[in-house]
């Protein structure tokens, strides 16, 4: 019963897992062909970060360097916009674009923007909520099938795992507003060509289609599980 119960979740894992290769691949593929778009005013992305960060009159946040690749990330908490080393160092039009998202986080946090605060608040639910619900789950469709107690245990992992998908979906607005912010600064400060925004922009827009494809997939896996406790009711 627990192997065919799960099935439906395995094929949904599996068709999510696809989508999300094909949409890392082409993100992959994107950043690559722009990393070679070489910016006319020479700037690397810690310089437009920094840039960015100035204008909007941030002074307690800092631009530093970390190491790996798709390491990029602002850290609330330490005040920090993290570059990975070929963001930090290099003058194209992907690390612009980088660069520039990054810092829109920072923009966000500094303007209390609300979004970013919600997604902050359901961290600590979040990171423990994903860890088990999972294992709370398949432990619930075993024990559904032959005991009461055995669908109040799904219905628990299915809460948990409604947390990670609330999460995934509040994120959304988050990443796609850091990018919004991102390119309306470097369009309005001129501090690209048409050409090399227009790079910007796309390399974005696959980067927010990767958070997109996970949030629908939760979804779906979310909707799955609840189908499953519907039917041992």
């Amino acid at each position: 019963m627990m192997g065919g119960g799960l099935m439906g979740y395995y094929i949904i894992g599996g068709i999510v897992m696809l989508v999300s290769t094909l949409v890392s691949k082409k993100l992959k593929s994107k950043f690559e062909y722009y990393s070679k778009l070489t910016l006319k005013n020479g700037m690397s992305g810690a310089e437009i970060a920094q840039k960015m960060l100035d204008d909007n009159g941030i002074t307690d946040v800092k631009v530093i360097s970390v190491a790996g690749q798709l390491t990029d990330h602002y850290n609330p908490s330490n005040r920090t916009v993290n570059l990975s080393e070929v963001v930090y160092s290099q003058r194209n039009a992907a690390a612009a674009a980088v660069a520039a998202h990054e810092v829109g986080h920072a923009i966000q946090h500094a303007t209390a923007y609300s979004w970013i605060g919600m997604r902050s608040s359901l961290v600590p639910i979040v990171s423990i909520a994903s860890k088990y619900s999972q294992w709370v789950i398949m432990g619930g469709v075993a024990l559904a099938a032959s005991t009461f107690f055995g669908k109040w245990v799904l219905l628990a992992g299915i809460i948990m795992y409604g947390m990670g998908t609330l999460f995934a979906f509040v994120t959304l607005p988050v990443e796609y507003d850091a990018s919004n912010r991102a390119l309306a600064w470097l369009e309005n400060e001129r501090m690209l060509t048409q050409e090399e925004h227009a790079g910007a922009k796309d390399a974005l827009k696959w980067a927010a289609r990767t958070y997109l494809v996970a949030a629908i997939g939760s979804l779906a896996t979310l909707l799955y599980f609840i189908s499953i406790f519907l039917k041992r009711r």
